[in-house]
């Protein structure tokens, strides 16, 4: 199994958890991040996930505070429009450590503007549904 850096996996600059942190449960790590357990099941068995989820002695999934704050960076990914694809290389990439800096780079520069490009699309919407606000505001303040 690869060990990992925690700054590799997090998203933030939070410090470490230590060694010592409670483990998680799916039904506490799908509370905190919004998905269900069958997507965490998803998303580590399609090699979204950094490390194979560590389980007890009973085989019950043990989260640690660095596979949640990759799942949470994972989910931001993807409601940023990022596939499945993009996430699982982007995985591979961490996995694969420091010397794979430049390629996240330029694949997270390249997310960034698609997104720039979706932002931009839906700012354009927004703005014709505050026009059509704005001549039925006018039309109801011009009756009264």
């Amino acid at each position: 199994m690869t060990t990992l850096s925690t700054a590799a996996a997090q998203p933030s600059t939070d410090p470490p958890a230590p060694a010592d942190a409670p483990l998680l449960t799916i039904a506490q790590v799908a509370g905190r991040t919004g998905l269900t357990a069958h997507t965490l099941r998803y998303y580590e068995q399609d090699g979204l996930l950094l490390v194979p989820v560590p389980r007890s002695s009973s085989g019950q999934r043990r989260y640690r505070e660095e596979d949640v704050a990759w799942i949470v960076l994972v989910t931001r990914l993807r409601s940023t429009g990022m596939s499945i694809t993009g996430v699982r290389e982007y995985a591979e990439l961490v996995r694969q450590g420091p010397s794979t800096e430049q390629a996240r780079l330029d694949l997270l520069l390249r997310h960034r503007e698609r997104v720039l490009a979706q932002l931009a699309e839906v700012t354009e919407h927004l703005g014709a549904v505050d026009r059509k606000i704005d001549i039925y505001t006018a039309r109801l303040a011009a009756r009264n």
